[in-house]
């Protein structure tokens, strides 16, 4: 190859043609000789072997103008996420006896299985986990050997835009995991790629991250424009709808420990990074895995912010699961853990991930992590959703949340759907689509979710009865939402407001639709003009333990509403 003393090595090769296999055979500084895959390859062999594929990234042809003119940021808009992984959502009947077969669907099979099962479901985006190339199964595509590579584990790079295409073309947006901190240390990779440290930190005490990958270093400006370049091309190329960034914190701060200080060069990265994604794709969706308190993560970066559009609300979700692992008897002391995101909520704009972090290692799923036995389980599970659904931030969800798994994630085995068959686990799906169905459908629980005048608790001082109740306001709409956490039940509970009005229950968790004992409110509710904590008037539901009563305020004009004496 020649080189032109500007850092570029070239070489024409004019037999060259898409199919070929390549690598790079680099004569490092030491004199070693190495084979090295192309940094910049857009195709890559399946693992175990390593050679970039020449792919003109041709012969497709997206039919999504109409989707990519009309894309939004989603701050007014529902969004409701689906996390998946494409190699264990569904699989082929194989023979997990036959090393080399996993089942895997390719792209354009999953597309057909998995868009009709988004819309049945109401959700609005999928997110992948990372589909950069990578040579482990077990790192979940979360240490990357190949950045502009999409995995050839489930087919081409045209495979993969047909995928896209096809969420677009049924109103489905796509997001993609995005790793800007660290990559594989398997030697065809980047490490010490001329052998040196090109891509890497020099120094050893940083240079390796605590998951044994190499940490880039973004104090050289060749590996920030390597890494703006391959969040741009997939955005460009493959028509992404957005980028969730992983471990944030590994790029603020050194080691990801706030105990060593801010990383300087990472911050002014990540504000270049999402500037220049901004300057070309204004309306791609930005989220950032973060779970320190580092300011600022959403502001633009013309207000010194980081120029993310969301950040993942990881203390709303370790407060809320560590609370609904207690037995009830421990709730009442630690009643305001469930209340506390609300005090930080406008600080930045959230999204409420219950993601697949959650249901491995250990932790136990979503509905696993329930206190009780096996049918109390149940009812907690849908408070808890009622709960996630009716509270300010975007949602996102693993593959599996829905229908109430119970075995914890294993990227080489499929979603458990026989579980669809126990009449538990088919009732808690329907009421979890449900759940989608109104998010989707009533502007007061997804717009103005930043505006703190939206939002209002009516009741957030009951600890011994541990009941919560609170409004959602927007469009013309208001949404009561009361939740009892306790395992007992109250009839009537008194619930204050403000003015008088009539309310219909549009969802009770403890309804027998959704196996539940049939305590629900029924008919119009109307506010008796009785004080009641400092508020001029109140209501009298009917809670049934561990449930969930959603009610739309009736507007004026169709109510006609006569408030009791």
């Amino acid at each position: 190859m020649d080189y032109d003393f500007s850092g570029f090595y070239a070489l024409y090769a004019p037999g060259a043609a898409p199919g070929d296999m390549y690598k790079f055979r680099i004569e490092q500084a030491d004199g070693r000789i190495v084979d090295k895959a192309d940094p910049y390859g857009v195709q890559m062999e399946l693992r175990p072997k390593t050679a970039s594929i020449i792919n003109r990234l041709d012969g497709f042809n997206f039919t999504d103008d109409a989707w990519m003119h009309k894309r939004d940021i989603g701050y007014n808009i529902p969004v409701n996420i689906y996390e998946l992984h494409c190699g264990s959502w569904r699989q082929k009947p194989h023979d997990p006896n036959q090393k080399e077969d996993f089942g895997w669907l390719n792209y354009r099979e999953l597309a057909k299985q998995l868009v009709p099962y988004l819309k049945e479901n109401h959700f609005t985006h999928v997110e992948l986990l990372p589909l950069s190339e990578h040579p482990f199964d077990g790192s979940w595509g979360y240490q990357v050997s190949g950045f502009y590579a999409v995995t050839s584990r489930y087919g081409t790079p045209q495979d993969f835009m047909a995928f896209v295409d096809a969420c677009h073309a049924n109103g489905i947006g796509v997001i993609l995991d995005f790793v800007p901190v660290h990559f594989v240390t398997d030697e065809f990779s980047l490490i010490r790629f001329d052998g040196t440290p090109l891509y890497e930190y020099e120094e050893q005490d940083i240079a390796y991250s605590q998951w044994g990958s190499c940490n880039f270093d973004y104090y050289k400006p060749t590996v920030r424009s390597f890494l703006i370049s391959a969040a741009c091309f997939w955005l460009e190329h493959y028509h992404v709808d957005g980028l969730r960034m992983d471990a944030i914190s590994n790029v603020l701060y050194w080691q990801g420990d706030m105990s060593r200080g801010i990383n300087i060069g990472g911050v002014q990265f990540l504000k270049e990074l999402n500037y220049q994604i901004k300057q070309r794709f204004p309306n791609v969706m930005l989220i950032a895995e973060d779970s320190t308190n580092f300011l600022k993560v959403t502001a633009p970066v013309h207000y010194d912010g980081l120029g993310f559009d969301y950040k993942w609300d990881m203390g709303w979700m370790n407060d809320t699961l560590d609370f609904f692992r207690m037995p009830p008897a421990q709730r009442c002391s630690r009643y305001h853990q469930l209340s506390f995101s609300m005090m930080y909520f406008s600080s930045e704009l959230y999204l409420l991930p219950f993601s697949h972090d959650e249901v491995v290692h250990g932790k136990a799923t979503i509905m696993q992590k329930m206190w009780g036995n096996y049918q109390v389980k149940f009812p907690q599970c849908r408070a808890l959703y009622a709960y996630m659904f009716t509270h300010p931030g975007k949602k996102l969800n693993f593959m599996g949340n829905e229908i109430g798994h119970f075995r914890e994630w294993d990227e080489k085995v499929e979603v458990d759907w026989f579980l669809q068959k126990y009449p538990l686990h088919d009732s808690f799906h329907q009421y979890f689509r449900r759940l989608c169905q109104l998010y989707q459908t009533m502007p007061a629980l997804y717009m103005n979710e930043y505006d703190p005048t939206a939002f209002s608790w009516l009741e957030v001082d009951a600890p011994e009865a541990c009941v919560y109740a609170y409004r959602r306001s927007a469009n013309g709409q208001t949404v009561i939402t009361v939740l009892n956490l306790s395992d007992r039940s109250y009839a009537p509970f008194y619930v204050g407001v403000d003015a008088p009005c009539a309310m219909r229950e549009v969802l009770n968790s403890d309804a027998f639709c959704w196996s539940g004992e049939g305590m629900v409110n029924e008919g119009v509710i109307t506010t008796e003009k009785k004080a009641h904590k400092g508020r001029s008037y109140r209501f009298a539901v009917k809670l049934a333990p561990f449930s969930a009563s959603i009610l739309e305020v009736i507007p004026p004009k169709q109510s006609q509403v006569k408030t009791k004496k």
